[in-house]
């Protein structure tokens, strides 16, 4: 084990109230674990909802859970990485074991871990990305990053783009197909131009016109409010949900992976659902799959659309509190260098 496993590091540990950075003891690693250093973590608007008190969240707590970083510990042997792998890691850490598990739903294991959501009471202190180094238990899925993509590119991998992959899969093949992905923010975008890529003809709606127009630069046209084929939501808006499902042309799929806190209901016809064959499906987390597919698609696509540019200039650890706030509609994701 790497002797760096001795001695404290640094941890921006959420309160309740705020941030307060707190020195913690690098703990001896478990059979199969990994200590990484983070380079760079990308704030999710996720962490930004736990801030502003719309999502529950484990209190004190190491927040982050998009990010890349390097491999500087392994507990043994039976390691997921090596000592020196540049590598992104999975949200959720399951059993392996349970039902839901066995049949495929790792992401909604009966018992599942959470990057970046648990407490810094347990026994898992450095579980998030805003520290200068996280602890990645046994069983948690890690996909090395060419030493030739940007952090910037990178770390969204974690979350974002593993969670777009994760809708695609539940949207089916859409080559030649009409999508409609509703929501321009980090995850739409990234679904344009995955969606383009796979053959499929792309338009965005957002109410944000420059959020909306920048999609452009990432395979997609503005919304020209017709019928499509497939609709995916980003925006979690049930207004906007319920106005995408009634777009849905025969065969439609509608595919809601924004609706991650309460809102309004929405109405759904039975009938119609019926006459015109539709579906209706969700996605939460992803699968490890999905995070391999991002850092390849990522990997591929780097030189033709201008994913750094949705990061904004990472500010130090210590200044975290500054950049848990929504961000401009031209940067989708502020940044941390621990």
């Amino acid at each position: 084990m790497d002797q760096i496993t001795v001695g404290l590091t640094q941890a921006a540990v959420w309160t309740g109230t705020g941030i307060e950075m707190w020195d913690i003891e690098i703990p001896a690693l478990e059979p199969g674990g990994l200590l990484v250093r983070v380079d760079l973590a990308t704030v999710c608007g996720s962490d930004l909802h736990t801030v502003s008190g719309r999502r529950h969240a484990a209190c004190p707590s190491v927040l982050g859970h998009e990010a890349v970083g390097r491999v500087v510990a392994v507990g043994d042997a039976t390691s997921s990485a090596q000592v020196g792998d540049r590598i992104v890691w999975s949200v959720t850490v399951p059993c392996r074991r349970c039902a839901r598990c066995t049949s495929g739903f790792t992401a909604k294991c009966s018992s599942v871990r959470k990057v970046g959501h648990e407490s810094a009471e347990s026994s898992w202190v450095l579980s998030g990305s805003y520290a200068r180094h996280i602890v990645l238990p046994h069983g948690t899925a890690v996909a090395r990053v060419p030493d030739t993509m940007p952090d910037a590119v990178a770390a969204p991998a974690a979350c974002a783009t593993a969670t777009v992959m994760a809708a695609l899969d539940a949207a089916g093949d859409v080559e030649c197909r009409r999508v409609l992905i509703v929501g321009a923010g980090m995850l739409g975008v990234t679904a344009a131009a995955a969606a383009s890529e796979r053959g499929a003809s792309v338009s965005v709606l957002d109410r944000d016109f420059e959020r909306q127009n920048r999609s452009r630069a990432f395979g997609a046209e503005p919304d020209a409010g017709a019928r499509t084929d497939v609709a995916i939501d980003f925006s979690g808006s049930s207004s906007a949900v319920q106005a995408a499902s009634e777009r849905l042309d025969i065969g439609g799929r509608l595919v809601l992976a924004g609706s991650v806190a309460p809102d309004a209901p929405i109405s759904v016809d039975p009938e119609a659902v019926v006459r015109n064959w539709l579906t209706i499906t969700g996605i939460h987390n992803y699968e490890p799959r999905h995070l391999h597919r991002a850092v390849d698609f990522l990997a591929a696509t780097g030189e033709k659309y201008p994913w750094e540019t949705l990061v904004e200039a990472p500010v130090p650890l210590a200044e975290l509190a500054s950049v848990l706030r929504p961000t401009s509609a031209g940067i989708l994701r502020s940044s941390v260098a621990p």
